[in-house]
This record gives C-alpha cells, structure tokens and sequence, in this order.
C-alpha cells in the first residue's frame, strides 16, 4: 500500500486493539472503530464507494476488517456479518484465494461476531510499519473447538468490459489519467465450519461475487 494508506491502516489497527468481549457480547467492527473522518485524524486514500474507485478519508481500513475476519475464522468465532468487495482486489489474493476478504463502511456493510466461547475473549492487534504487516491475534480460554475450511470452488469468470474512454475539457491536451483498472469478474464460495467435541456448534458458507470491473481513462 501506499504510505498514505499505511497511516490510515496503523491509525484504524490502533483503535481496533485490546477490545475484551464479554461472553454472548456481539462484536462491530464498525462500532468499535469509531469516526472516520479527516477530522478524527485520517487521511484521503482510495475506496470503492457506489461503483467507483475514488478517495475518501480512511482508505485502507478494509485492510484492517480482512485481517481481523481471517483471524475469525481461524478462531472459530460465530461470524455474522461480512460482505466482499465489489470487485476482486489483487493484494488480498497474495496470499489467498479470491473470497477471503471483508469490507467494511459506515454505517454499513460491518464485520460482526458473536463471542459464543462462554469467556471473554481479547481482539489484539500487531502492526509492523517497517516490514508493512498487520497481524490480528485472538486471546481466550479453549473450548476444544476445530476449524475446517472446506469446499471451496470458483465459477462464473467474467472478463473485464472494454476499455471506457472520457473526453475531459480540464486536461491539457494530450494528458491521459487512468481512474480505473480492469479487473476480471468472479464468484467464489467456501464451506467452515466449527466442531466442539465432535459435533458442529458452527457451520457457513462465506460466498462472495465479484463483478467485473471496467478500466476508465480520462
């Protein structure tokens, strides 16, 4: 990411750290997080918001909800909410598969859990702004509980729609600017689930369509 986007990424992980859940207590991302705004300290980088790629304050924090919802799932936390990007976004398919990210804006799409571990449970975030990492670990008491991630299938791919061009009367003459990148369609899903002594407390099916998405040049 950009250094822009890396502040706002180590500002949002900041708040997004040592938060206990009760027992039975439902997790917001959104809640927990607070204001985003360029008042409450962030900075203008890009996000997708209502079909376009623009810059807004904050961008970078669904940077912050991706790692937080790949950490749920490893814990096997009741996950209840989490929504896909509008499109795929090549640098949360570095070390995964397409179908592994969570969006997050206010007020809505969140990331939500419902700590259904019986204790509480501590939500800990690690930024390393020297190597580029954030890492999320998830303190609690062990129930015995198993993960299995399983099923996982891709279809419906979908080329990227022809190159759209707009004659902008504000540039120079000759000056190009790229708003947008082409980016192929997708669907994906995944089958978790969670066991405790044998038996299923948790089972989902995570499904994620990506639409195909269109360079733009002004």
């Amino acid at each position: 990411s950009t250094t822009i986007r890396n502040y706002n990424v180590e500002k949002g992980a900041s708040i997004i750290n040592r938060i206990l859940v009760a027992p039975g207590e439902t997790f917001s991302f959104i809640k927990n997080l607070g204001e985003v705004s360029l008042a409450s300290g962030y900075k203008q980088a890009y996000i997708i918001k209502e079909g376009k790629t623009e810059l807004d304050a904050g961008g970078g924090i669904c940077q912050i909800s991706t790692t937080l919802f790949r950490a749920l799932l490893d814990a096997g936390l009741n996950i209840t909410q989490r929504q896909a990007h509008a499109y795929r976004v090549s640098y949360y398919e570095e070390d995964n598969k397409p179908g592994f990210d969570a969006t997050v804006f206010i007020p809505n799409p969140d990331l939500q859990f419902i700590n259904d571990t019986g204790n509480y449970v501590l939500i800990q975030s690690y930024y390393d702004g020297k190597n580029r990492k954030l890492a999320y670990e998830i303190y609690g008491t062990s129930d015995g509980r198993k993960v299995t991630i399983s099923n996982y299938k891709q279809w419906d791919a979908q080329p990227a729609p022809p190159d759209v061009w707009i004659d902008d009367a504000t540039l120079p003459l000759g000056k190009v600017v790229q708003d947008e990148h082409k980016i192929p369609g997708l669907k994906t899903s995944f089958e978790w689930t969670v066991t405790k002594n044998g038996e299923v407390i948790n089972h989902k099916t995570f499904a994620s369509t990506y639409v195909p998405w269109a360079a733009v040049y002004r």
